[in-house]
């Protein structure tokens, strides 16, 4: 624990060098407020300064040396700050108590105060401002009651309190950076962790697609097994078209489960078993949308769902969803139009609107974010579509509007 005479840091080259220059900058102020109030530079007149109780006398050289040995120790101002402030105090006192008509400056003593409340905090800084100003007012001899005594004096206590207020504020301004850059530090592991549960989210969803196509596929499996089984020794024929039937269905969800084992490859949450609607259930959105007041349409172009392995066509199902969604809490849009095509072996799903877009062009190559900064339902849906081993767009259309698309092969994921 740190006590009240020390204070450890690391310094680095630059720092010993910004404090050197500290030190000498304040030693240049000293002898210039010096020259000020001991020689005539400012006030030539001889009869005012008569007036203020002013003496013109040079200082000689002993008195700079004097003055250099209240500025000197700044250059450990941040090693020591008490003991620094404590010395360079006393030797201010004990030069301005032995050289009367000479009027100094307390820049060290003030200096060394700041750094205190600035590495130590405010309540010994105002310790150090207290026994800075009690020795100003009762330690300096007060029988010298000329015009220009007074005024350094007071100077000097302005500094003093100067030096505690300004050590305050930077010490303020320190921390609310520190506080600042902790807040952005946290919120970008925040977003972070929202993505990775948003993909995680995608990640069971797709599961519980692969309990749809399973449960699909067996029941029609155990239905066209039973009537083989019934069918074997009456019509022979029959039974083995149904046991013909048995294999295509067996063959077709075993490469469906085999391009959906590729996307989920890990987590440990229980997949939920809610059924999954697929692209039939499109024109139920097109209802959505209108009944918030979006004038959408609905067209397919080639699309065949006898074809389209079932966890596609959920997939894109579940994007046309999310896009549709976004759109009624986002977009403002009148008008809307929903397009599902199938060509060169590529399922391909288009949702767009005429609404105030994102500031993002689609072709930026780039995902919007929302407003709020969050963005994860685009983030969701070009998850989702590149796990089934496709590509995803999102952004504003050339001729106005918001679009998105996602585009996936039919056995994009089959060996993933």
């Amino acid at each position: 624990m740190e006590n009240e005479t020390s204070h450890t840091v690391t310094m680095q080259a630059r720092d010993w060098v910004i404090d050197v220059l500290v030190a000498g900058l304040a030693y240049l102020f000293g002898c210039g407020q010096l020259l000020i109030t001991a020689s005539s530079i400012i006030i030539q007149d001889v009869a005012f300064r008569q007036l203020l109780g002013a003496v013109s006398v040079m200082p000689t050289q002993e008195v700079y040396i004097a003055l250099a040995v209240t500025t000197a120790p700044l250059v450990l101002r941040r090693l020591l700050p008490w003991p620094v402030f404590l010395f360079s105090l006393a030797s201010f006192l004990v030069l301005q108590y032995n050289l009367v008509g000479l009027s100094f400056t307390v820049i060290g003593p003030a200096i060394a105060i700041y750094t205190i409340v600035e590495e130590r905090g405010i309540s010994q800084g105002v310790a150090a401002g207290i026994i800075a100003v009690i020795g100003l007012l009762f330690v300096v001899p007060l029988d010298d009651p000329t015009s220009v005594a007074v005024f350094t004096r007071f100077q000097n206590i302005a500094f003093v309190v100067t030096a505690v207020i300004a050590g305050y504020a930077y010490r303020t301004h320190r921390a609310y950076v520190k506080a600042t850059e902790a807040r952005a530090a946290e919120a970008e592991r925040t977003r972070e962790e929202e993505a990775a549960r948003r993909v995680e989210e995608e990640r069971v969803r797709i599961a519980r697609e692969v309990h749809d196509i399973t449960a699909h596929s067996l029941s029609a499996v155990a239905v066209q097994a039973a009537a083989a089984e019934r069918l074997i020794d009456r019509n022979p024929q029959a039974a083995k078209e149904a046991i013909a039937t048995v294999r295509a269905t067996a063959k077709t969800s075993l490469d469906d489960i085999r391009s959906m084992i590729g996307v989920l490859r890990h987590g440990d949450d229980p997949a939920e078993t809610m059924p999954t609607r697929g692209t039939n259930h499109l024109p139920d959105l097109v209802d959505y949308l209108k009944d918030a007041g979006i004038d959408a349409t609905f067209a397919e172009r080639g699309y065949d769902r006898a074809i389209v392995p079932a966890h596609i066509d959920m997939g894109l199902f579940g994007i046309a969803r999310e896009a549709c969604t976004n759109m009624v809490k986002h977009s403002n849009a009148r008008h809307a139009r929903l397009t599902l095509t199938l060509e060169g072996g590529v399922a391909s799903l288009e949702v767009a609107d005429d609404g105030r877009g994102s500031g993002t062009a689609t072709a930026d190559g780039t995902l919007p974010r929302g407003a709020d900064g969050g963005g994860h339902g685009i983030q969701g849906m070009a998850e989702r579509t590149r796990l089934l081993g496709g590509t995803f767009e999102a952004g504003d259309s050339a001729d106005g509007g918001f679009r998105i698309r996602a585009s996936i092969p039919l056995r994009g994921t089959a060996d993933s």
